[in-house]
């Protein structure tokens, strides 16, 4: 019953990528508009494949993606250190509310001046920006998800005699995979426009590009099916992660262990 509701999502969401291909192609067909705002499918795809047989557009988007996974590896952990002590210590719980109110609401693209004045702009500004991105709503999600846990749940943990780290890995965590499964798809979605802007910005760090500067590169000499092509990849990406990779995270927590 389930494998066919995901199907009929599945199906339903061809259907609409189909749609909204036709009607970009007949734009671009039969319309007044100029190729160079609106390019047809053949044009774009034929970029893609130019640029995935010269490796161009792989190369650069490996070289995100690893900035990325890296920015978000010590985004988890920070936030994980952060939103335990937290719920330990009232005065860290003060402290960490304070820090969220002052920079979660600030955009990592602000902070370029002081960013490039203490680090530069090398891939280190970039993962900075990402960091700053993704830790805040972290934090938010895995807090709301500890203060969340039902008190039943603490109870047992110390009739156990659990120690303070044994009950927020054996206890907290698990019981607040949802919200924390939340707070990674909403910090992978930031990550990827903080890699972006950050990308556009600074260009190329370390002698490599990312498939920000690929997109920027496209936009600047007016290659409208390259930038399109980026854009796709950028797309498909995406789609990728957060159905088969958050999918399978859910399918093997979440819901094979009944968490609601």
């Amino acid at each position: 019953m389930k494998n066919k509701v995901y199907l009929q999502g599945y199906k339903l969401k061809a259907i609409w990528v189909i749609l909204a291909l036709i009607i970009w192609e007949s734009i671009a067909r039969f319309s007044s508009v100029t190729s160079l705002a609106f390019p047809s499918l053949t044009l774009i795809g034929k970029a893609l494949i130019e640029s995935i047989i010269s490796g161009e557009i792989i190369n650069q988007m490996a070289f995100s993606l690893g900035l990325i996974i890296l920015g978000l590896i010590i985004s988890i952990l920070l936030a994980l250190i952060m939103s335990s002590l937290s719920i330990i210590n009232p005065i860290v719980e003060n402290l960490v509310d304070t820090c969220i109110s002052i920079f979660h609401p600030l955009p990592g693209i602000a902070l370029l001046p002081l960013i490039i004045l203490w680090i530069g702009t090398g891939y280190k500004a970039v993962v900075f920006i990402i960091i700053h991105s993704v830790l805040w709503p972290m934090i938010l999600n895995m807090v709301a998800g500890f203060k969340a846990i039902p008190q039943v749940y603490k109870k047992i943990g110390r009739n156990y005699e659990f120690s303070t780290g044994k009950i927020i890995s054996k206890i907290y965590i698990p019981a607040s995979l949802p919200y924390i499964i939340a707070g990674l798809k909403i910090g992978w979605a930031r990550a990827w426009r903080a890699a972006i802007s950050a990308e556009m910005i600074f260009g190329a760090t370390g002698g490599k590009g990312g498939i920000g500067w690929y997109i920027f590169n496209k936009r600047v000499f007016m290659d409208t099916p390259g930038l399109f092509a980026g854009l796709i990849v950028i797309i498909i990406i995406g789609i990728l992660v957060e159905d088969l990779a958050f999918g399978k995270l859910e399918e093997t927590t979440i819901k094979k262990w009944g968490i609601s």
